[in-house]
């Protein structure tokens, strides 16, 4: 495994992290803390409004609209708190009433005029594990394949969190990082994650209703909690009380991780002296160079993302078919990585170039999944189709870099291309034409670009008088600087 430092540049707005593998960025990751999700947030609620012809409520949390709790969101209050599969639930105004309190958790964030979404069954994020204090369940991710491996972590989850008798509650979910865990690792995730839910129902009884009881780690901290793994050398943030607070936070639950921490005191930006700014640019950027000379092009729409592989300039081999073969090996490093760089999940087709021998292409397929393995997000790979095509997809777990740090473009929207001048031109003869058979106004006036205006006064000068000459009304212009080259106005005068 590489070796890895992490750089986090902390400012109060905004939190980045980077991840470096020998001086070349692995991936990016951004926290705005306006744009801070509360999804995994822990309140005391107090319900508000019982309905039950949609067998819900609306429970106040203390936020700016009320919250909602359906009835298939409740946590049964029978024992053991798991009800059968086949058992349908009881119906809400038998469950909940008006003035109670209850502590619940944030699944959804509030969208438009929606509230949040609701639950009462409590789950609380660990680094390894994740804490289900109402359940008895030992779960395990799905990630994990092998059904030994499966059953052994669950025979020792089940010695480590004991019996409820001798007072070990609470069920488990282990994460993908828990295969290889030590039984201490797990041990002290197990204590945290206990510690953090007594801590939750010991203000649940002190505190107000609309109190947040119970706060999803900020980026800074889970860097350490889910980023650092042994390959990591060192964690440097710019920001001394963030390095405080990260070493109390450290000392508490991750004493291991604690002396790798660095406060980077330079004067020069923290991401400015790795050249991480640069790789941010390039991560927005549409083509990707390669070192031989060849390139990417990437294009990411709503429904997938396509990667097409090309060789450019690079002429390096003896034959055409090495020079083919070597630049997808090239390209099937440098994917992956853009993948893990940009964040982009779902179906993502890969058109390399066609090779005419079956061996490099099980290369090449070869050479992507093993670069692939390094992901930490769950990737699938399908072989070369028909088509020559490689289909393979990416699990989404948060927005892509390009989806936080951009927008569509307001004059094209987001399609990368605008019509001609001329093209609009045309279109405003066309219009003038239709508005004169309408209306008989004095004069028609044209409020457009500069360059529509100065190409109807040059070369399409001759259209515009024997359009004028023949509706028999003036048409005057106007240009207007700040108007969308594809816009304009036609004003009856």
């Amino acid at each position: 495994m590489a070796s890895q430092d992490i750089l986090i540049n902390w400012a109060p707005q905004e939190t980045r992290v980077a991840i470096v593998e020998n001086g070349a960025v692995q991936e990016l990751h951004l926290e705005r803390t306006l744009e801070r999700g509360l999804v995994g947030n822990i309140y005391l609620g107090k319900v508000s409004r019982v309905l039950p012809g949609m067998q819900s409520a609306f429970i106040d949390i203390g936020l700016d609209r009320a919250a909602f709790l359906h009835v298939a969101d409740l946590n049964p209050p029978a024992p053991g708190g798991r009800r059968p599969d086949d058992a349908p639930p009881q119906p809400i105004e038998r469950q909940v009433f008006e003035g109670q309190t209850l502590t619940v958790q944030v699944i959804k964030d509030p969208i438009g005029t929606k509230g949040a979404r609701l639950s009462t069954q409590v789950s609380i994020a660990g680094r390894m594990l994740v804490h289900l204090p109402q359940d008895q369940h030992i779960g395990i991710s799905q990630k994990i394949g092998s059904p030994e491996a499966r059953e052994q972590l669950r025979a020792r989850m089940q010695a480590l969190v004991g019996s409820p008798e001798a007072g070990g509650g609470g069920g488990f979910i282990l994460r993908t990082n828990a295969e290889e865990a030590s039984d201490t690792e797990l041990a002290d995730d197990i204590a945290y994650l206990r510690k953090t839910w007594s801590l939750v129902r010991q203000r649940a009884t002190t505190q107000p209703p609309g109190t947040l009881l119970h706060q999803d780690l900020s980026l800074a901290e889970r860097v350490l909690r889910d980023l650092c793994t042994e390959a990591t050398q060192s964690i440097r943030i710019d920001s001394r009380m963030q390095f405080e607070a990260l070493q109390a936070f450290g000392r508490t639950y991750m004493p291991a991780v604690v002396a790798r921490l660095e406060h980077y005191r330079g004067e020069r930006p923290i991401f400015d002296l790795f050249g991480i700014e640069e790789d941010v640019a390039r991560a927005l950027a549409r083509r990707v160079e390669l070192k031989s000379g060849g390139y990417l092009i990437i294009d990411q729409t709503e429904a997938m993302t396509t990667v097409d592989v090309n060789t450019g300039g690079f002429v390096g081999a003896r034959n055409f078919d090495d020079t083919i073969f070597k630049t997808n090996l090239e390209a099937a490093g440098a994917i992956a990585r853009q993948l893990r760089l940009r964040n982009l999940g779902g179906m993502i087709i890969v058109d390399f170039i066609d090779m005419t021998r079956e061996e490099h292409r099980q290369a090449v397929l070869a050479e992507l999944r093993k670069q692939l393995a390094r992901d930490r997000t769950r990737t699938t790979v399908s072989g070369f189709s028909a088509l020559g095509l490689v289909e393979m997809t990416r699990k989404r777990t948060r927005e892509s870099l390009a989806h936080m740090l951009c927008e569509a473009c307001p004059t094209c929207e987001g399609r990368g291309q605008v019509k001609t001048t001329r093209s609009v031109c045309y279109d405003i003869l066309r219009e003038i034409l239709r508005e004169a058979r309408q209306f008989a106004p004095k004069e028609f006036r044209v409020v457009a670009s500069p360059a529509v205006v100065e190409m109807l006064l040059d070369e399409e000068s001759v259209h515009l008088a024997g359009l004028s000459e023949f509706i028999g009304k003036p048409i005057s212009l106007s240009a207007e600087p700040t108007t969308n080259p594809q816009q304009y106005d036609i004003v009856l005068m």
